[in-house]
């Protein structure tokens, strides 16, 4: 099983819309890999999230993607644009379901000069049957600067 990794450059924005409350909008830049492995693609990236350090995998794609969180924080997120999909997300009492309603996803590859590339995903989030909130996440990468 071959595998390729290249460091690359991480512009993240994330914009929160909850059912109840304010839009919230977070931008972070962060230095992390890309790893393409059996045919697929993944972006990873380590967060400092309240001190906690967690590591963060994103299987791109255009259908089918997901993320995977480990360390402080450990969840699993899956998109699909055809059906809704469920995951988890780990608390101090224990595991609990969520599920994702993807609205759109796109991945974008660039290999000119540089390995760069473009994730999209907008989906709502479901906890216990409610939708909690509308998310978007765009993340941009670049090998050497964005």
């Amino acid at each position: 099983m071959s595998m390729e990794e290249t460091k690359v450059k991480i512009k993240l924005n994330s914009t929160i819309l909850p059912i109840d409350g304010e839009q919230e909008t977070y931008e972070m830049w962060l230095d992390g890999s890309l790893v393409k492995k059996s045919g697929k693609t993944y972006l990873r990236y380590v967060e400092q999230l309240e001190e906690k350090e967690v590591r963060t995998t994103v299987k791109l794609g255009n259908e089918e993607a997901f993320i995977l969180r480990g360390g402080g924080v450990k969840m699993r997120l899956p998109f699909n644009t055809v059906q809704e999909e469920i995951g988890e997300y780990d608390t101090q009492f224990g595991s609990m379901p969520i599920s994702t309603k993807t609205r759109y996803l796109s991945y974008d590859f660039i290999e000119d000069n540089i390995v760069s590339g473009k994730f999209n995903v907008q989906y709502d989030l479901v906890i216990s049957g409610q939708s909690v909130g509308k998310y978007t996440l765009e993340i941009h990468y670049s090998e050497g600067q964005i």
